[in-house]
């Protein structure tokens, strides 16, 4: 098993506990093998104790406000999590009263509108939206961007609007490695890291590419981050268990060490932890 070899805190910045029978995971396959079950902080600790990751933050899967309070609820009495993305509804103005009451909790970081999933790709320039960007300005709370490809445009402009909003892009934003979709991608990625101060996670892709999916497939959008954003802006996830469609948190793990090998102990100590730690606040 791989190890760092630095005196950092190690983080998992992305990672899911969940409950189908809750009823709000509406994008949930009913019955599915490996999503269609609960997962809840018993399931993941083997997994951090076994690659020395001391703290995770604990990202909505449901657009509720109900879920977000599940989360914080989870949180308030597992160490190991410490901190929690959770949802409020753009669509309603009258959700900053949510965010505001949220904020409150000290583990409560910011939200993750479920963009990936609307329908209308321009959704997020909708002017009766704007208000949540501008809310999360001005609570000082973050703002998890989770979209594909096909939402870069739009995500470079909201970015651009809001300059002071505190943004991580999950997943890489989803390359589409199975179509060998690079050059769709990396115009747009590259243009969020250099034009914004946004953040990004090195998460999310394995379930990107084929089954048969090789460390080869991976390696050129991984070098893209890094040769785009740097380590200091780079954060590794396991995006657990969704991971679990095409790799066990271990292979992915694995991996992640393998594809920043070439870092410095100090660039590593940020991917694997110091930049979660300060983006998210974690140590307050």
């Amino acid at each position: 098993m791989r190890r760092l070899a630095v005196d950092q805190i190690m983080i998992d910045a992305h990672q899911h506990y969940w409950n189908p029978a809750r009823g709000d995971y509406f994008w949930m396959p009913e019955d599915h093998p490996v999503l269609g079950k609960p997962y809840g902080p018993k399931d993941l600790l083997p997994f951090l104790d076994r690659h020395g990751i001391a703290k995770t933050v604990l990202v909505q899967a449901a657009d509720s406000v109900a879920e977000t309070e599940y989360m914080l609820g989870i949180a308030d009495v597992t160490d190991s999590v410490a901190g929690v993305v959770g949802w409020v509804d753009f669509e309603n103005p009258n959700d900053r009263k949510q965010l505001e009451r949220l904020a409150k909790h000290p583990k409560f970081k910011g939200v993750r509108p479920m963009v990936q999933d609307i329908p209308d790709v321009d959704w997020m320039l909708r002017d009766d939206v704007q208000w949540g960007f501008q809310a999360l300005v001005d609570l000082d709370l973050t703002f998890d961007a989770l979209g594909f490809p096909r939402h870069l445009e739009n995500f470079h402009t909201i970015l651009m609007r809001y300059p002071d909003m505190r943004v991580v892009v999950d997943h890489c934003m989803k390359p589409q490695i199975r179509d060998r979709g690079f050059d769709d991608w990396a115009p747009g990625i590259s243009r969020l890291a250099s034009d914004t101060s946004a953040c990004i996670k090195l998460s999310g892709i394995v379930t990107e590419a084929v089954d048969d999916w090789t460390i080869e497939d991976l390696k050129p959008y991984v070098d893209h981050i890094l040769g785009t954003f740097g380590p200091g802006r780079i954060m590794w996830g396991s995006d657990w268990p969704v991971c679990q469609l095409q790799a066990s948190y271990d292979r992915w793990r694995e991996v992640a060490l393998e594809l920043t090998d070439h870092l410095s102990a100090a660039e590593k100590a940020q991917v694997f932890g110091g930049t979660a730690e300060a983006f998210y606040r974690l140590s307050e």
